[in-house]
């Protein structure tokens, strides 16, 4: 993906605003456009897997949500989720585009295998707005968070954990994700803009499906490799897999862990963070990401343009086409000291969800009470 739009992050813990993006106020008006359709429209949701909790807990029912508050709750969302299958998804997909859905917002299993399935979609009629992960073919826009930058704090996280001695002599892991995904090999770029000529890579991997128990197979075949007492960190491209890492590093006998990153704030990542299991991980604001790609549906199905326009500003290139309307998302690392301004302050989870028994006496060592 080529980036136009440079977004930085000044330091690693910059908050997370709602407006962003400066988009949020762009709700549209009857000066836009006359609309093309109404409010009764159907939006067309296909989300990738269920071992990330955030498209079950969070990407769904906010879109839902969402498109039923813009319409005067006389839209509806049809959902499927592909469960890592690209074959699945391809099917959904096809089923969607039988039954006329009015717009179609996809995150891709596999970014190459679903560029057929819209270009149908197309023919038909039905706009595919390219969600969370960059789909090929004719797509009429894309939402993600940027992703070359989600791996630049990531690889910046790990060399701060490892401090000011960081050298060559260091020997890291690199857990990436699926193969399938081109958000992964952008996370892996950013990751290594920042690690490259500074750390030694020993072990790399492209984890199939993003699958925690994946990840610990790597993990235990890199520590049998390299030696459990010869790594010095590891990079996790997200939040599952370093649950997988973790897994793997405790079976061989590693009481001290290792530095880790992770991404997506999952609960257990930020439980993990302060049981100091895990070092940090990227939280994305998801309530953003998915409230703001259905403004974008609901836009492109009413025709106004003008709103859609204020919701893309940025442009990104995918392998099949160029100058794709976009929008990039901010993202935040999330470390110990930024839990209650980040997952908490946002409602993402309640202190009493992070700082559950076992937990407890570590939230109040973080002041999380």
């Amino acid at each position: 993906m080529r980036r136009r739009i440079a977004i930085s992050v000044a330091t690693a813990t910059i908050s997370v605003t709602l407006a962003g993006c400066g988009v949020l106020n762009a709700t549209g008006s009857s000066d836009d456009a006359s609309p093309t359709k109404g409010n009764d429209i159907t939006v067309g949701l296909l989300l990738p897997e269920k071992a990330n909790t955030r498209y079950e807990n969070f990407d769904y029912p906010i879109i839902k949500r969402k498109v039923e508050s813009l319409t005067n709750d006389k839209g509806r969302v049809e959902y499927a989720n592909a469960e890592a299958s690209a074959d699945k998804q391809a099917s959904q997909m096809q089923k969607m585009i039988d039954d006329r859905v009015d717009v179609i917002l996809l995150d891709a299993v596999d970014s190459h295998a679903i560029a057929d399935g819209v270009k149908k979609a197309k023919e038909a009629g039905i706009p595919v707005i390219a969600y969370d992960r960059l789909a090929e073919g004719p797509i009429e826009a894309y939402i993600s968070f940027d992703n070359e930058l989600v791996g630049e704090v990531q690889g910046r996280s790990l060399l701060e954990a490892i401090g000011e001695k960081a050298s060559l002599s260091d020997k890291i892991v690199m857990m990436n994700g699926s193969s399938t995904d081109p958000n992964a090999k952008q996370f892996k770029a950013g990751a290594m803009s920042e690690l490259n000529g500074k750390v030694t890579i020993a072990q790399s991997f492209d984890t199939k499906d993003w699958k925690p128990e994946n990840a610990q197979a790597n993990m235990a075949e890199a520590i049998a490799k390299i030696g459990k007492d010869n790594i010095k960190a590891v990079y996790s491209a997200n939040d599952g897999m370093a649950g997988g890492i973790v897994k793997a590093l405790e079976a061989a006998g590693v009481t001290d862990l290792p530095p880790i990153t992770g991404q997506d704030a999952e609960l257990a990542a930020v439980q993990r963070i302060l049981a100091d299991e895990q070092y940090m991980s990227v939280y994305k604001s998801y309530p953003q990401e998915a409230e703001n790609a259905a403004e974008m549906a609901v836009a492109k199905v009413q025709g106004r343009d003008i709103q859609f326009a204020a919701l893309t500003r940025d442009k990104v290139d995918s392998p099949t086409h160029k100058g794709i309307p976009a929008q990039l998302v901010p993202v935040v690392a999330l470390t110990k000291e930024n839990i209650e301004d980040t997952v908490v302050a946002d409602d993402i989870y309640k202190v009493s969800d992070i700082c559950t028994a076992k937990y407890k006496a570590a939230c109040q060592a973080a002041g999380l009470n």
